[in-house]
C-alpha cells in the first residue's frame, strides 16, 4: 500500500497536499529551470535529470506536473508567443498614423526580444529546425502577426500587403534580432538595429507618402554628408 492510500476512516495517510499556491510554485521552479537548461543546452539538451536538479526536485515530483522533459518548455515557448502576438496587437492599437505604427512595431519587437535575455539566442538558434519545438511556435507566431498586420492595414483603408511583402519585412526584423542574439548586450548595437528594421519595414510595408515623412522624422533617415539642406 502506498503512503497516499486512504485508511478505514477516510483520511488520506502520507503527505499532506498542496495549496495551490504552492502546487503553482513548485510548477513556476520547473519551468524557471527548463529556461536555464534550455538557455544552456538548447531543446535537444533538455532532460529531466538536469531540469530536477536546477528546480531542486525529485523526479517524482516533476511527473506529478510534467509527463516530460518537453513540456514545461512548450510553457515557456506558449507564453513567449503570447507576449510577443499580445506586443504586436497593442502596438497596432496605438495609432492610425502609418509611420507611427511601423515604428511601435519594431519597439514592440525588440522590448519581446529584450524580455528573453540569454535565452534568446537558444531561441533564435533553433527558428528553422524543423525537429525543434520552436521552430513550430515560429509559424504560430508569423500567422498570428500576418492577421493582425493584414486586419490592420484594412481598417485604414490601405491595400493589405502581399505574402512576399509582408514575410520579407518579418525576416528581416527576424535576422537583425537573430544578429542581436549572438553578442553580448551593446546599447549602441541595439539603437542601430532598431533603425536598421525601421527603414527596413517602411521601405518594405509603407507608401511613397509614408517614407516622405519618414524623411522629416529626426533620426531615421541621415541625410547625405554632400547634401544642402537649403537647397530644394
Amino acid at each position: 500500500m502506498t503512503s497516499d492510500a486512504v485508511t478505514a476512516s477516510g483520511t488520506r495517510r502520507g503527505r499532506p497536499p498542496q495549496t495551490a499556491e504552492q502546487a503553482d510554485e513548485v510548477r513556476a521552479r520547473i519551468v524557471a529551470a527548463t529556461a536555464a537548461v534550455f538557455t544552456e543546452h538548447g531543446s535537444r539538451g533538455l532532460h529531466v535529470a538536469r531540469i530536477i536538479e536546477g528546480a531542486g526536485i525529485s523526479r517524482p515530483t516533476f511527473y506529478r506536473y510534467f509527463g516530460n522533459a518537453e513540456q514545461p518548455l512548450h510553457v515557456l515557448l506558449a507564453a513567449s508567443n503570447d507576449g510577443l502576438v499580445g506586443g504586436i496587437r497593442d502596438a497596432l492599437a496605438q495609432s492610425t498614423e502609418p509611420v507611427e505604427l511601423g515604428v511601435a512595431l519594431i519597439d514592440a519587437y525588440l522590448e519581446w526580444a529584450a524580455g528573453h535575455g540569454p535565452m534568446l539566442r537558444p531561441v533564435f538558434a533553433e527558428l528553422h529546425d524543423p525537429g525543434s519545438p520552436v521552430s513550430g511556435y515560429r509559424e504560430d507566431a508569423f500567422d498570428d502577426i500576418r492577421g493582425l498586420v493584414r486586419a490592420k492595414f484594412a481598417a485604414l483603408g490601405r491595400r493589405p500587403p502581399g505574402p512576399l511583402e509582408l514575410d520579407t519585412a518579418l525576416q528581416v526584423c527576424e535576422f537583425v534580432v537573430y544578429r542581436l542574439s549572438t553578442a553580448p548586450p551593446d546599447p549602441a548595437a541595439l539603437a542601430a538595429a532598431r533603425i536598421t528594421m525601421i527603414r527596413s519595414v517602411l521601405v518594405t510595408l509603407g507608401s511613397r507618402a509614408d517614407l516622405e515623412f519618414a524623411l522629416t522624422l529626426p533620426g531615421l533617415f541621415e541625410p547625405d554628408p554632400g547634401d544642402d539642406p537649403s537647397a530644394a
